[in-house]
């Protein structure tokens, strides 16, 4: 009997009491007020009534040639030649370039392209105005001509590595108009009873691809 007593004793200390209903119900109500109040917050917004508009640029380089151009053979060439070629750089009409260079890959490499001393040399020449591409060619009208590769450097070093033309800023819409002169340096070589020496410059034949390339001009900040 005293055995049920005490169960009874103990569900009883267990049971909540009406003060703690109470209790659970006030913090209950408080839960509801503040959780109303997270999503009856005052807002504003701001916004342009006409669309801003914005737009990026476009970097592109054509080239076309002028006259005798690179589609043009360079063929015979024999010691102390120069050979002319005319081609006209434009550059696009959105973006301003720089760091213009030029580089050629030879698809059949030899000694005209491989070796700095015997092989072709290259010299560009720009024209402000316009080229007459004959001869020995001419920058006519209020032109002045402008050399962009020095005079004389090895093919070969620009089938390693691209050389700089225009350090500066190519502007848009703009035009180049390029003398490209190749040249095969003087130098002697004996045929024999029709026997070619060892390694000679005669004879050869390469497959020339003349690439230029630029990069984008220098990025700006701007506020108005």
């Amino acid at each position: 009997m005293s055995e049920i007593k005490a169960h009874r004793a103990a569900r009883s200390t267990r049971r909540p009491t009406p003060a703690v209903f109470a209790a659970c119900a006030v913090a209950a109500a408080g839960l509801a007020i503040t959780g109303g109040g997270v999503f009856a917050a005052l807002n504003a917004t701001a916004s342009n009534t006409t669309a801003q508009n914005a737009t990026s640029g476009t970097l592109s380089l054509t080239m076309a040639n002028n006259g005798a151009g690179f589609g043009q053979s360079v063929s015979n060439l024999a010691p102390g030649d120069i050979v002319n070629r005319y081609v006209n750089l434009t550059q696009g009409d959105t973006m301003d370039a720089k760091a213009l260079t030029l580089a050629v890959a030879d698809g059949t490499p030899s000694k005209l392209t491989t070796d700095a001393t015997k092989g072709l040399h290259v010299t560009v020449t720009q024209c402000s105005g316009t080229w007459t591409t004959t001869g020995a060619g001419a920058c006519t009208g209020t032109g002045a001509t402008t050399t962009v590769l020095a005079t004389g450097v090895p093919l070969s070093s620009l089938t390693a590595t691209p050389s700089t033309l225009i350090a500066g800023t190519v502007a848009a819409s703009s035009t180049l108009n390029l003398q490209i002169s190749l040249a095969l340096p003087d130098q002697n070589e004996t045929t024999v009873n029709g026997v070619l020496p060892a390694s000679p410059i005669q004879g050869l034949a390469s497959a020339l691809t003349w690439t230029f390339g630029e990069t984008q001009r220098t990025s700006t900040v701007v506020g108005s």
